[in-house]
């Protein structure tokens, strides 16, 4: 359950301190207005590195047909279509996300690609999930857990829908382990992908917002000890990209 705010607390919004009732709808700004080319933007911004990101995830989920799984932040559906595949007639997937235009746009691509039967959508927060505990199999975050205003809480509410022997995956960016690497990532990232934004969706502070939020959002370690708070087990970290990108997996026993 999140811990109930006031309007003095405050919290990141990129590099911007904001009252911490204020950040969802900054967010969700933000969101609403690259919600139709977010999936352009992604193929320019990371030359499609993007979707093998997403290809190691959806392998390390192990999924099962028959099983339950949570897409949240599943935006435009890149994951919930392997899922629904993976899980056949007999399992269900929920794409979840707080923001309803990148979850339209999401379901109108599924859709048009013909998948349906087993797929369900629910506008909701992570911080406070509106299902059963112990229900999914398989919980997924990709690229969304650093726009949650408490991660903890978004954390601690996974957990309690996850079925005991179930595992939840977090696909993020995170901290170069590189040596040097930190130093070109920065040039990327406050020079060029403000620019692409620009160009490409005419939008430039979005996405300087986005790579902000990537700076401010918990390093590896830090967010493996956040999910062990959480209650999760046997907390693990993948490196993608030397460390550009993390996969933080844990399971509820």
């Amino acid at each position: 359950m999140a811990t109930d705010k006031t309007s003095t607390d405050k919290t990141h919004f990129g590099y911007q301190e904001v009252p911490v009732n204020e950040k969802v709808g900054l967010v969700g700004k933000v969101f609403s207005s690259v919600a139709s080319r977010y999936d352009l933007m992604n193929d320019v911004m990371s030359l499609g590195v993007h979707r093998l990101w997403k290809r190691v995830a959806i392998d390390m989920c192990s999924i099962r047909s028959g099983q339950n799984v949570l897409d949240l932040a599943g935006g435009t559906g890149d994951l919930t279509r392997q899922f629904s595949k993976r899980v056949g007639d007999k399992g269900q997937v929920i794409l979840a996300d707080i923001n309803a235009e990148m979850m339209l746009c999401g379901r109108a691509r599924l859709l048009d690609e013909g998948i349906v039967g087993n797929v369900k959508y629910v506008q909701a927060s992570a911080e406070a999930l509106p299902f059963p505990d112990n229900h999914f199999d398989c919980i997924t975050i990709a690229f969304g857990l650093r726009n949650v205003t408490d991660k903890s809480a978004a954390l601690r509410s996974m957990y309690c829908v996850l079925k005991p022997g179930g595992r939840a995956l977090i696909l993020e960016f995170s901290k170069p382990v590189v040596p040097g690497l930190s130093s070109i990532y920065d040039i990327y990232s406050f020079k060029l992908l403000p620019l692409m934004g620009k160009v490409i969706a005419n939008d430039e502070e979005s996405y300087r917002y986005l790579a902000e939020s990537i700076r401010m959002h918990p390093d590896q370690a830090t967010l493996k000890n956040m999910m062990d708070e959480a209650g999760f087990e046997r907390t693990e970290v993948t490196n993608l990209t030397g460390g550009i990108v993390a996969i933080h997996r844990g399971y509820k026993f």
